[in-house]
């Protein structure tokens, strides 16, 4: 009896060591934004009056002799870089409303370009460590009808298919998507550590219903898997694997994939607003921290990496989106009033930016009670 509650403390202790990580990295990545838009406003010459880790009652203040406050609050899940005149009207010229309209969007897209560029960088170290995210062949299924000049081999790694980068399943199902049997594709593939372009050619049409019909993508590349009885697949045609590729190769594809993950940012917000996708498939700040913890726990340092950067896209990706409260629908109000050669009343755009805010809680609250139904 001793020995189980023991265990489950140990248990309990290490995932609360794994939402602890979860909360520094996230933690890291609102303030590596903030810190764009603060490095952004030095460059400027704006005012700043506080840059802050963290959000709540404030646990250490420091007045630097610039005069700018650094502070770290209580909730460590959010930050912010506070600027003089940023929501009134101020006679001093470094105010935020006073400098010139093209300065304050490069200050307002900087936290996001920060977060990309963070990401990027993580995604390099990942791939750099671990290897290229790549999918290797299992067992090769041999047909008769089917030369070997134009089908894989057992364990070729695939790193592009159609001219387009492969990192996963989906990757290879769009590259394949609605193509005829018969149909030649080209393949890059890594086979007895060289690499090599070969063509493949389809035993089956394409067609596919939805991206997880994986059978018919290997029964026409004419990869071996098998399905059991209860009709669950026991032996993947596919595997993921890790493939070192050299410095630039790294860096091109690192480059790559962070426009990939962006794009299924923008493919989910998409469906989401068509209805397309449910909204118990998305989550706010408690969800996308249970996440992480899970995955750092499941893949450690790798997985990490791969959250940390997945984070950054998305953050960077929706922080530019034109709602009210977002950096984007500021730069919307900004270059409006650089058209206009005058703002939109402050008082009226700081109503919108403040309803903005409420509606982004309510839906972060509310996607996240979501999940536990």
């Amino acid at each position: 009896m001793t020995n189980n509650l023991l265990a489950n403390f140990s248990d309990i202790m290490a995932y609360a060591g794994y939402i602890l990580l979860a909360i520094l990295v996230l933690l890291v990545m609102i303030t590596v934004h903030e810190l764009g838009h603060y490095i952004a406003g030095k460059i400027f010459k704006f005012g700043i009056t506080e840059f802050a880790i963290g959000f709540g009652p404030k646990i250490f203040s420091r007045q630097l002799k610039s005069g700018e406050q650094f502070s770290i609050r209580a909730f460590p899940v959010g930050g912010f870089c506070a600027f003089s005149g940023e929501d009134e009207e101020s006679d001093d010229p470094k105010a935020f409303n006073n400098k010139k309209p093209w300065q304050r969007i490069i200050v307002l897209i900087s936290g996001a370009f920060m977060n990309y560029i963070l990401a990027v960088f993580l995604i390099a170290l990942m791939f750099g460590i671990y290897g290229q995210a790549s999918l290797m062949t299992g067992k090769v299924d041999v047909h008769p009808e089917y030369a070997s000049e134009y089908s894989f081999s057992d364990k070729d790694v695939i790193i592009k298919a159609n001219g387009k980068n492969v990192y996963m399943l989906t990757d290879l199902m769009n590259a394949t998507e609605n193509k005829n049997k018969d149909d030649l594709i080209n393949f890059t593939v890594i086979r007895n550590r060289e690499v090599k372009n070969i063509q493949v050619k389809l035993r089956s049409d394409t067609f596919y219903d939805n991206l997880e019909d994986v059978t018919k993508l290997y029964d026409a590349i004419g990869v071996h898997y098998e399905i059991s009885e209860s009709g669950e697949m026991t032996d993947s045609g596919m595997y993921s694997t890790g493939v070192r590729l050299g410095f630039f190769r790294t860096i091109g594809r690192s480059f790559d994939y962070s426009i990939k993950i962006a794009g299924m940012v923008f493919t989910v917000i998409g469906e989401l607003i068509t209805g397309a996708l449910g909204l118990k498939s998305v989550g706010g700040t408690v969800t996308t921290l249970g996440i992480t913890a899970e995955a750092i726990k499941i893949g450690g340092f790798r997985y990490l990496l791969n959250v940390a950067s997945l984070i950054g896209v998305n953050l960077a990706v929706f922080n530019l989106l034109p709602f009210p409260a977002l950096d984007g629908s500021r730069v919307v109000f900004t270059a409006i009033e650089g058209i206009r050669k005058k703002p939109i009343n402050r008082k009226v755009e700081g109503v919108i930016h403040t309803v903005g805010l409420m509606l982004l809680l309510i839906f972060a609250v509310f996607v996240d009670l979501q999940q536990c139904f």
